[in-house]
């Protein structure tokens, strides 16, 4: 354990104690990140004259020969003291002393964790953004392929595979689009706020946070050091995230079963039976839908913890960043490996050769009876309902209707007389001229599924723009904090 807390207020403690109450093992990943703000704050606390230049730049010179890929050891309570250790072992105590001045670790926590989740937010909206064009360029492929819809697990209506495709990519855009908006409250600066009253030393809050690449600084400093909202904000976003990649999953594992026969899963993302040589199990699949549970469970865990804590900082807090940590990569895994798989998908052309979808017209078929024959869309309802009945109960299909045997029915169950032409029940059941037919905005048909995935393409390009612009950002406040640290560390 580290003794540079010990010796005044407290004395030793069991070691026990502190592998318990420790952070170490999850805090590898803030190294980096704890490294740029204890350089940060050197600069702003030599600018502001608190240091002297001399101190600052020994300090400054000290953190640059911190190697942020180093192990951490294990017997300290976390990075914070990792690194104010590292400093002792290099300055003297009268100048590594200094570092900790007008800082605590409660602000400088809250401060790392935003550093390293927006990178991660950063990274998790280029993997969607990377199945999004996986989903797209597949659905180009697709515009004119027919495939049932379902509602209730059952055949509805025909649309195209494309059509489908469509809608899990503006699912996903959604998802893109909350974690672009919480990106923006996480890149708050909280370092200046201290354990929670600020300090009575002349810092300057907002240069810090420009150091750091941060949009502005999180000002009220209870609120900087005691607030996770940003942790719970983002799980939120990862489980909306999730509960879309599982239901996409859950589609191609059912529409890739045998009984549905729609989709062929590529065989590099199969797996076959240790005891049944014919099986091509969809493992992958079922381990998406798994783990996504997962980011549900940590979402409830976390938000149980908020829930009851005072204001102020909390060592709870520290239960959380695990969670969050693990949760992003659960989903940036999946998400990817899920991009590779939709890229290899195949879909069976002849899909509705399957007298079980030969129903899947009949509204139109009821349509047609409206627009044609002018008959109320609920009489017209019941008597194709009344029609589907009978030709069930015979083993037949739709396209074994006849005129007759509908113009009957309409006046046996309805008391209307038609006079329906056999053309007119032929291309008002057709899967393809049903399809074609539905064109209507947002709508199934291969002209309108074009136009979404040609602005859904834009949407993409878009985002991969606005990323890049928040990258070049992070980088430049890299450069800026680097010539800081150069200039005083050189004097």
């Amino acid at each position: 354990m580290s003794k540079l807390l010990r010796g005044g207020r407290i004395g030793s403690a069991r070691k026990d104690a502190v592998e318990f109450t420790a952070s170490i093992k999850s805090d590898k990943k803030l190294l980096e990140a704890v490294i740029k703000i204890n350089k940060a704050h050197v600069t702003m606390l030599t600018e502001q004259q608190i240091i002297s230049t001399e101190t600052g730049a020994q300090l400054l010179k000290a953190l640059s020969e911190i190697d942020p890929k180093m192990e951490l050891d294990p017997s300290l309570e976390d990075v914070h003291l990792v690194v104010e250790e590292e400093i002792n072992k290099k300055l003297k105590p009268e100048i590594a002393g200094n570092l900790h001045v007008a800082k605590s670790r409660n602000d400088q926590v809250a401060t790392a964790i935003r550093m390293a989740l927006r990178t991660d937010i950063l990274d998790l909206i280029a993997v969607i953004v990377a199945l999004q064009e996986s989903l797209i360029a597949l659905a180009q492929k697709n515009t004119e392929t027919l495939v049932p819809s379902y509602t209730h697990l059952h055949p509805a209506q025909p649309i195209t595979f494309g059509h489908l495709l469509v809608s899990y990519v503006d699912a996903l855009e959604r998802s893109l689009q909350r974690l672009q908006e919480t990106y923006k409250r996480v890149n708050r600066c909280p370092m200046g706020a201290g354990a929670i009253a600020t300090t009575s030393f002349p810092i300057n809050r907002k240069q810090t946070a420009q150091l750091l690449g941060f949009d502005d600084v999180l000002e009220n400093s209870i609120d900087a050091v005691g607030s996770r909202d940003f942790v719970l904000e983002t799980i939120a976003d990862l489980t909306l995230l999730a509960t879309d990649v599982s239901r996409i999953a859950e589609d191609f594992l059912v529409w890739s079963s045998p009984d549905f026969g729609i989709l062929d899963l590529p065989e590099s993302f199969a797996f076959t039976s240790s005891i049944m040589p014919q099986k091509k199990n969809p493992d992958v699949l079922e381990v998406i839908r798994a783990r996504m549970s997962q980011i549900l469970g940590n979402f409830v865990a976390c938000a149980t913890t908020m829930k009851a804590l005072p204001s102020g900082y909390n060592l709870d807090l520290q239960e959380l960043t695990p969670k969050l940590w693990g949760s992003i990569e659960t989903v940036e895994k999946s998400v990817c490996i899920l991009s590779e798989l939709a890229k290899n998908l195949k879909v069976n052309p002849n899909v509705f050769d399957k007298q079980v979808l030969n129903y899947c017209t009949t509204t139109e078929l009821a349509n047609m009876l409206v627009k044609k024959y002018q008959v109320s869309f609920r009489t017209s309802h019941k008597i194709v309902g009344t029609i589907v009945k009978t030709l069930i109960a015979k083993n037949l299909v739709l396209s074994d209707l006849s005129p007759e045997q509908l113009n009957n029915t309409a006046k046996d169950c309805a008391g209307i007389t038609l006079a329906v032409k056999l053309e007119d029940i032929k291309d008002s059941i057709d899967p393809k001229k049903c399809v074609e037919s539905h064109k209507t905005l947002g709508g199934p048909a291969p002209a309108e599924v074009k136009r979404m995935l040609k602005n859904r393409f834009q949407l993409t390009s878009n985002s991969k723009t606005s990323l890049k612009d928040q990258e070049i950002r992070l980088e430049e406040a890299d450069v800026e904090l680097e010539s800081a640290v150069q200039r005083y560390s050189t004097n």
